[in-house]
C-alpha cells in the first residue's frame, strides 16, 4: 500500500512585534485630537480673560485711588486681610491633624466624618450664614455671646469664614497625606520615636507644600466668602465691612464704579496670592525632598 507524503503546514504569518503599531496607524496626526481638546479648554479660558478685561476697561486709575482714599474701603481691606490671615492659621490648626487621621487611621465613624466635611462646600452660603445665626441663638450660643459678642461683631466675619475655608483645607491636607508614603515614620518609629514626634518631626515636613496650599486655598477662600457674612455679620460700615461686603454696598448704591474698583483690588490679591503659591510650592524652593 503506497503512502502520500502529508501536505508540509505553511508557516504561520509573523505577527507584529510587540507595541508596534499599524503602519496606517502612525501615519495619522494627532493635531485634530489636541486641536479639539484646545478649543474647549480655550473656551473657558477665553472667558476668564474676557471678564479681566471687561472690568479693567470699566474703570480708572482715579476711580481705584478714589477707592482707596475711601476710610470705609481701606478698614475692609484691612479687616480682611486680617481676619483671611487668622482664618487660615485656624485652618491649619484644624486641617492638618485632621486631615492625617483621615488619611493614616481606620477608626468608627471615619466615612461619616469624611461626608460631614463636604457639607460647608456643597451647602449654599446664605444656608451656612443662617445656621450661624441661628446656633447663636440656642443656649450654648447665648452663653458663648454674654462672654465674647459674635454675632454681628468682628468674630462672626472670622467665623464665618472658618467655616467655609477649613473644609477646603481639611481636603487638601487628605490628599497631601494620601500621596506621602508611610515608610518614612514607620522608620521613625522603629527608631524610637513615638507616635506623636513621628508626625511632627516626620509627616508635617514631608507634607509642606501640602501645608502651604492648605493655606493658600483658606486663605483665598475666606477673601471671597460673602454669603454667611452677609447672613450672620450683617453689612454694618465700619464694623463688620470686608471686601465683598463692600462691593456689595457700592452696588446697592449705584456707585458700580468703585464695586468694580475694590472687585480688582480683590482680583490683584488673589493673583498675588497664587504666584506666592507657585513659588513657594516649587521644588526650586523646596527641594526635592525625602524619597521613600
Amino acid at each position: 500500500m503506497s503512502t502520500q507524503p502529508l501536505p508540509r503546514a505553511s508557516p504561520p504569518a509573523s505577527e507584529p512585534e510587540a507595541g508596534a503599531a499599524p503602519a496606517r496607524v502612525r501615519m495619522r496626526s494627532d493635531w485634530p485630537f489636541f486641536a479639539c481638546l484646545s478649543i474647549l479648554g480655550g473656551v473657558y479660558i477665553v472667558l476668564i480673560i474676557a471678564l479681566l478685561l471687561a472690568d479693567a476697561s470699566f474703570t480708572s486709575p482715579g476711580h481705584l485711588w478714589s477707592a482707596l482714599a475711601s476710610p470705609e474701603i481701606r478698614y475692609a481691606i484691612k479687616l480682611s486681610l486680617i481676619s483671611c490671615t487668622i482664618t487660615a492659621l485656624l485652618s491649619l490648626w484644624v486641617a492638618v491633624p485632621l486631615g492625617y487621621l483621615l488619611s493614616r487611621c481606620d477608626f468608627p465613624g471615619r466615612n461619616l466624618v469624611d461626608t460631614v466635611l463636604d457639607i460647608p462646600i456643597v451647602l449654599p452660603p446664605l444656608v451656612i450664614g443662617l445656621s450661624l445665626l441661628i446656633l447663636f441663638q440656642t443656649r450654648l450660643g447665648r452663653l458663648v455671646e454674654s462672654v465674647v459678642p459674635v454675632t454681628f461683631a468682628i468674630p462672626s466675619v472670622i467665623l464665618a469664614q472658618f467655616s467655609v475655608a477649613c473644609a477646603f483645607a481639611v481636603r487638601t491636607m487628605r490628599v497631601s497625606f494620601d500621596q506621602l508614603s508611610p515608610r518614612s515614620e514607620q522608620v521613625a518609629l522603629t527608631l524610637g520615636c513615638s507616635r506623636a514626634q513621628a508626625f511632627w518631626l516626620v509627616a508635617v515636613p514631608e507634607a509642606r507644600r501640602g501645608v502651604l496650599t492648605a493655606a493658600t486655598l483658606s486663605w483665598a477662600r475666606a477673601l471671597g466668602e460673602f454669603g454667611p457674612i452677609l447672613v450672620f455679620s450683617g453689612a454694618t460700615r465700619m464694623r463688620t465691612e470686608v471686601l465683598p461686603t463692600t462691593v456689595f454696598l457700592e452696588l446697592s448704591v449705584g456707585n458700580i464704579e468703585a464695586a468694580v474698583a475694590v472687585s480688582l483690588l480683590m482680583v490683584a490679591a488673589a493673583l498675588l496670592v497664587l504666584l506666592t503659591l507657585r513659588f513657594f510650592g516649587s521644588e526650586t524652593f523646596f527641594g526635592k525632598g525625602i524619597q521613600p
